[in-house]
């Protein structure tokens, strides 16, 4: 299925009730609930298949039912839906328990009222306006985090809104099982990309392990010609490759080798995030520019400079974006364009940006690199489509963790960048430079981020609800 497939994901959909209105009713209960989920499930939209179980009517039926989903590894979490009137007092023994995330769906099976017939009987069956408070309620109690959608199932708005939730769920539960690779260390003296890395996996259940460059190396050294010649063969097919002379193809063999070890590296120790530091690869004849671009598109998280946080949070963002149009990248603000009335910025980083957000068709090019003091690394050079997009980063102030969101605009760059051979993007802040500079910073946001035009800030507000993290978004 792919690492960045959510095929194997599921949400469990649980209706509330209870014995008083009788077994006749409680058929047709279960009823609306089967016609939702079909509805949701037929519509196309939703990236995960919507689960449905036997409504809960007691306490016991309750808990079993909210352990039950907790201990399935597909369970990325469950909708809640009290069609009628489900009192809270024995939803809690399994609230308190519920360890996946919820989606409160306070909808109900008709969409209109039915002037002309309504009855008492009718009341009594469709009252979900009021059953969906009385669980409102004792989750508020409880301090249950849980996204609230309101709506009736088939409109467009409330599927989109479970979508982007669900898709959230499935990257969480990944996030629990994740494991980060550290090659070499951080970039020395840096600050932001430093952090407790128990506090981390206490908070988000990634793990990150720290390897020597010999480890990967070992992998690197065992790469065959027939392999270098094979993958090498797929980047002409994939990208433009202007310069084939023998120095140019030298260096792009060599970061063919890189790749094939580095993934063989990460395979074998099911890692599926890593970090590299250009002032920690003794023995890499090249910065692995090439192999970290393209493992990102293939859904791998990566933090550049031994930035563990930001590879975590690039894989998160990877697979809540599965399928997604418009790409997700490691980035970095690099420098600003202060043209008055046009100011914004330009990103990019030495080597390491996703072609998922490439305009076109990337270039594969050799140039030197002014820093890492090794050969001319090979890399993919690209600039980005206009749009909206996202920018995010996670920042730690010692046990507390903060997720950075920055809305933005991305669009063409003013006239060519003949003399910058790296993959670049242009965007501007929201609200503009001054004020979403000035926000960014003072919130602490890091100078590497994930950038994002497959996610819209609804991801990132279900992310840290989810998480439990304190949000900032400038907007």
């Amino acid at each position: 299925m792919g690492r960045n497939s959510l095929k194997s994901y599921r949400i469990w959909f649980i209706t509330g009730s209870q014995h008083l209105y009788g077994e006749e009713t409680l058929k047709q209960v279960a009823e609306h609930s089967r016609r939702i989920v079909d509805s949701l499930n037929g519509s196309g939209e939703i990236a995960l298949d919507i689960v449905w179980k036997p409504t809960v009517k007691t306490q016991a039926e309750v808990t079993a039912t909210l352990r039950a989903a907790d201990v399935d590894p597909a369970c990325a979490g469950v909708i809640c839906w009290m069609h009628t009137f489900s009192p809270a007092k024995m939803w809690i023994n399994g609230l308190k328990l519920l360890q996946k995330p919820m989606l409160h769906l306070n909808t109900q099976a008709n969409r209109d009222i039915p002037w002309a017939s309504m009855d008492m009987d009718f009341m009594n069956l469709n009252q979900a306006a009021h059953g969906d408070r009385e669980f409102g309620y004792i989750c508020t109690r409880l301090g249950i985090r849980r996204k609230v959608v309101n709506g009736y199932c088939d409109t467009p708005r409330v599927r989109a809104a479970i979508d982007v939730w669900s898709r959230v769920a499935a990257a969480w539960l990944d996030s629990q099982t994740m494991r980060v690779a550290r090659i070499g260390d951080n970039m020395r003296e840096v600050a932001v990309t430093e952090g407790n890395k128990v506090d981390a996996q206490i908070q988000f259940g990634y793990a990150v392990d720290g390897y020597g460059v010999g480890d990967v190396l070992k992998y690197v050294s065992q790469v065959t010609d027939a392999e270098t010649d094979k993958l090498v063969g797929e980047y002409f097919d994939l990208y433009a490759v202007p310069d084939r002379s023998d120095a140019a193809m030298k260096s792009i063999r060599a970061a063919a080798r890189q790749e094939i070890g580095i993934r063989a590296f990460l395979e074998a120790g099911n890692y599926s995030a890593f970090t590299t530091t250009f002032e920690n690869l003794y023995g890499f004849d090249q910065l692995p520019g090439l192999a970290s671009q393209r493992l990102m598109a293939d859904g791998y998280g990566f933090g550049a400079e031994g930035d563990w946080k930001t590879a975590a949070l690039l894989r998160t963002m990877k697979l809540m974006a599965a399928g997604r149009p418009g790409g997700v990248s490691f980035m970095e603000d690099y420098t600003y364009h202060f043209e008055p009335g046009r100011e914004r910025v330009l990103g990019a980083h030495m080597l390491e940006v996703c072609p998922s957000i490439a305009a076109g068709k990337p270039s594969l090019e050799v140039h030197p690199l002014g820093i890492g003091g090794k050969a001319d690394p090979a890399r993919l050079v690209f600039t980005t489509a206009p749009g909206d997009a996202t920018n995010a980063t996670m920042v730690e102030f010692g046990a507390d963790f903060r997720l950075v969101v920055n809305e933005l605009e991305i669009v063409a760059p003013d006239a060519p960048l003949p003399k910058l051979p790296v993959a670049s993007t242009v965007w501007i802040p929201k609200p503009d430079l001054a004020e979403g500079a000035r926000r960014w910073i003072e919130a602490g946001g890091a100078h590497h981020s994930v950038n994002a035009p497959a996610l819209t800030t609804e991801f990132m507000e279900d992310y840290a609800r989810i998480a439990g993290v304190e949000l900032v978004v400038i907007r």
